[in-house]
């Protein structure tokens, strides 16, 4: 289904590169704009296919030859003079979080596409294909998955996974595709394999290169992340008449322990993160002693050594914690994905370019965000420092 774009993109020919980054960001943000400045733009609905099929018009416009596959993402070639050579990739993704920042992925599209576009103004035609994508999925808003485009690309998802997966609304995410014109064969199937590396701007989402007062930094390895529901078992009783020396206060210990996953995770190394995020109170009453707390945690680090050994501490608390308070606790890993080193030549390849060119530039030894880690070991992947709404 094509959706007219209801404005033009803007020319290149007498803006600066600034100003054109600017003025198509703020395009692409109209799709989806929310009343407090943000953007909604879920997997497959309207505002996300207009998003792309703007893009695709834009990609048509300045010389790009423009394609989808069959998942929704989003491709603008410049044929290569060698279409033997594997394929370079380049963009970011086009969906956003609820209320997101308009620069997350779609900074990334659009620099990619004026890196390209002017390349080819400047030298010509390509040696390589170049293919600028806009990936349809990154963030697991609308459904319970995360990384669908890259995924697809990959092949680590599979397109039959649509017909299994629901939105809130209980609609399957193969309806959704279909409603847009995906999932029915009528474009090229999205597993690639002619791909040489891929290379995605982005911006920090976080605060270290502003603070450092730095602007742009090359990304070493993306983090391993696993996450935790917890739950401690006490035993329910009433605030007024029973001595605290004789609770078995489920919220009690919690809050201790919280406490010292946390401050382990300060002192164990400096790129260690951990947050509880979501807790659940049962029975939740102001005067009844909690008999069960449930919270979530998610540790992140580059390295899978630092994330075992954080987890033996985490077992060590809970053992003391069930003997001294004599409560019941159990843990359910439900997520675990390992750290991904990134591209050792890509990374030194832009490190050298940026200094024969004067350009300030600073490696980074992790990223904490996941971004399309199944394309991590083909890839290079630059930070730009954002001051603005960054998830």
């Amino acid at each position: 289904m094509k959706i007219k774009a209801r404005d033009h993109m803007p020319t290149q020919k007498h803006a600066s590169t600034d100003q054109l980054i600017t003025t198509y960001i703020d395009q692409l943000a109209s799709f989806g704009l929310t009343k407090d400045g943000g953007v909604t733009r879920l997997l497959y609905s309207p505002v996300w296919m207009q998003a792309q099929q703007t893009l695709f018009e834009l990609f048509e416009q300045k010389g790009l030859s423009p394609f989808f596959d069959d998942v929704g993402n989003l491709y603008g070639r410049a044929i290569g003079r060698d279409q033997t050579e594997p394929v370079i990739l380049t963009g970011s993704h086009i969906d956003s979080v609820a209320n997101g920042g308009k620069y997350d992925g779609a900074y990334g599209v659009i620099a990619s596409f004026l890196a390209v576009t002017q390349l080819i103004n400047e030298f010509g035609k390509p040696k390589k294909t170049i293919d600028v994508v806009s990936l349809c999925e990154e963030e697991g808003s609308r459904f319970p998955l995360t990384f669908w485009g890259s995924g697809n690309i990959t092949g680590i998802h599979k397109p039959f996974d649509a017909a299994l997966i629901k939105d809130s609304s209980g609609i399957t995410m193969q309806e959704a595709m279909e409603q847009n014109g995906f999932g029915l064969g009528h474009h090229q199937e999205a597993l690639r394999n002619d791909l040489s590396c891929f290379v995605e701007l982005h911006i920090e989402q976080g605060s270290v290169l502003e603070k450092a007062r730095e602007s742009l930094g090359v990304v070493k390895s993306i983090v391993g992340q696993r996450r935790y529901t917890i739950t401690v078992t006490g035993e329910s009783n009433h605030a007024g008449t029973t001595p605290m020396n004789q609770r078995k206060d489920a919220m009690d210990t919690t809050t201790a322990l919280i406490q010292r996953l946390l401050n382990s995770a300060k002192k164990l190394d400096q790129h260690m993160v951990a947050t509880v995020g979501k807790m659940s109170v049962s029975p939740n009453t102001p005067n009844v002693i909690p008999g069960e707390v449930s919270f979530t945690l998610d540790i992140r680090h580059h390295q899978s050594g630092v994330l075992d050994h954080f987890y033996e501490q985490m077992e060590h608390f809970f053992s003391e914690a069930r003997i001294n308070d004599g409560v019941g606790i159990e843990i359910d890993q439900w997520a675990d994905v390992a750290p991904v080193v990134m591209s050792d030549s890509l990374a030194e390849n832009a490190y050298l370019h940026a200094k024969r060119i004067d350009l300030q530039l600073v490696i980074c030894t992790v990223a904490r965000v996941m971004m399309r880690r199944f394309l991590a070991r083909l890839s290079y992947m630059p930070f730009i420092c954002s001051k603005q709404k960054w998830y």
